[in-house]
């Protein structure tokens, strides 16, 4: 059996119908096509336990699958979750790269859609060759069905209608002697000012490459972390230039591999970043508007890197609705820097000078109201700086909230948000504890978080220099302090 990849990608197909029990409101009761989706992007990360499976739906209904789970089920939860989400036709099937925990279901998917559903569009592959019988049935399913399949390299472009699909690996050589892995189809996608990052199992070597190809061209609001959590991918110097505002890590609860590994865990704890794990929070899913990103999830479960594993395992295929947990503001697009809240780079240009700066005892000036559903919390604002000296997008630690413990008694903080009326949201480090009569500076941008300083990590400015509203609650999603300014 010969089978030919040929360079280069095709164009998109229509789009396949599918509907999903994930509106962009987070109602999981909301039934919602994506003909109603309004210019939205679903990004599906299916838990199929040791393994990895995305699934990614465009706002006209396009669809396309990045890998397909583990040999050992044969796609059997991939497929199930498809069936379940009405979907029809897969447009483009991606294969990262042709390990058989990548491609599990290769095969079975392909002969489902080719003779029981609306069939699949093309096959994207990075053209090395596995000598396992996973991928020799996957290519006997890709000739048996004469599936159209492309080799895919750095620089190609899947087409997939408003949504911008570059291909950023493998490279051409290949790297470290074709070893798969360092090899994978990388893809960043981007939706307006929201993008996200799929790495495969890119590792070390890939890592470094992409670095040097790219640069601050990686940025993207959420990444897939490379090879399951895995201490061999999402290094400093990566996870730093792609600047997330969250990560996603698919992997068993159970590995045998120990994935996550603690190594990548204490990496995105250093930089405050929230971190949904398949194995603890079931299937995520995030909707992105084009400004910001919702992130649903089946379970509620910890998202401080380092307490993942505190949260309860969720078995592959559970199945159950998702339920927003969290929103992500956009990243910039092209290293732009993104608006101030809700407000166009126009109004933000037009702010007079006035000063924001909330400084009184009770956390309030003027007409500002402040109310608290948990008084005995002792927790004030003392101080609210929204426009930050000269071009709010470029001092970013100059807008900040200042929070005061006016009691008698610490607070333990660890796990509490702090959100704006946007529903951007901020978590609080675990184990962080504001002492009685303390005060701790939460500035927008980034840096070290220390006792009196924390840092949001946001990319573009927060707090809306207008009007806003600051939002605190504690880790049982309990209202504790609620203050508006004007």
């Amino acid at each position: 059996m010969v089978i030919i990849l040929l360079a280069g990608c095709a164009g998109a197909v229509p789009g396949g119908q599918v509907s999903t029990d994930t509106g962009a409101n987070g109602d999981a009761s909301t039934e919602s096509t994506v003909e109603t989706a309004n210019g939205t992007v679903e990004v599906h990360y299916i838990n199929v336990g040791q393994s990895v499976s995305t699934l990614v739906v465009g706002p006209e209904g396009e669809t396309m699958l990045v890998d397909t789970g583990h040999y050992n089920d044969d796609g059997e939860y991939v497929l199930r979750y498809l069936q379940r989400h009405d979907v029809t036709r897969i447009d483009h099937l991606v294969t990262s790269h042709n390990d058989a925990d990548h491609i599990g279901g290769n095969a079975a998917l392909i002969e489902y859609y080719e003779t029981e559903a609306d069939g699949i569009g093309a096959v994207y592959d990075p053209g090395i060759a596995a000598s396992t019988q996973t991928y020799a049935e996957y290519l006997d399913a890709v000739e048996a069905h004469d599936v159209t399949l492309y080799e895919t390299r750095e620089g190609d472009a899947i087409s997939f209608g408003d949504v911008d699909v570059d291909v950023l690996g493998p490279p051409e050589p290949y790297l470290e002697n074709e070893a798969r892995n360092e090899n994978s189809i990388v893809l960043k996608l981007t939706h307006g000012e929201t993008s996200f990052l799929l790495s495969g199992d890119a590792e070390d070597d890939q890592e470094e490459y992409l670095i040097d190809a790219y640069g601050t061209e990686l940025q993207s609001t959420v990444l897939k972390a490379g090879h399951h959590g895995s201490s061999s991918s999402s290094s400093e110097p990566f996870i730093d230039a792609v600047r997330p505002r969250a990560v996603v890590i698919s992997s068993a609860y159970d590995s045998q591999y120990g994935h996550p590994h603690d190594e990548v865990l204490q990496r995105l704890a250093d930089r405050s970043l929230p971190t949904y794990w398949t194995a603890t929070h079931g299937d995520i899913v995030l909707v992105s508007d084009g400004s910001g990103v919702s992130v649903q999830t089946q379970r509620d479960a910890p998202t401080d890197p380092l307490a993942l594993r505190d949260g309860e395992p969720v078995a592959p295929g559970t199945s159950g609705d998702v339920v927003e947990r969290a929103r992500l503001g956009g990243d910039p697009i092209d290293g732009e820097a993104g608006s101030d809240g809700d407000e166009t780079d126009e109004t933000d240009e037009t702010d007079d000078d006035t000063d924001d700066t909330v400084d009184d005892t009770d956390g309030t000036t003027g007409e500002n109201e402040t109310s608290s559903t948990d008084p005995g919390a002792a927790l004030e604002v003392a101080a609210i700086n929204a426009d930050a000296a000269g071009d709010d997008r470029e001092n970013l630690n100059d807008e900040y909230v200042v929070f005061e413990n006016t009691g008698d008694d610490p607070i333990e903080m660890g796990g509490w948000t702090v959100e704006d009326e946007a529903g951007r949201s901020y978590e609080i480090p675990s184990g962080f504890t504001l002492d009685a009569g303390a005060t701790v500076t939460v500035r927008t941008g980034s840096g070290t978080d220390t006792d009196t300083e924390l840092y949001w990590g946001s990319s573009s400015p927060v707090w809306n220099n207008d009007g806003d509203t600051v939002m605190v609650s504690n880790g049982d999603g309990e209202r504790v302090l609620e203050v508006t300014y004007e």
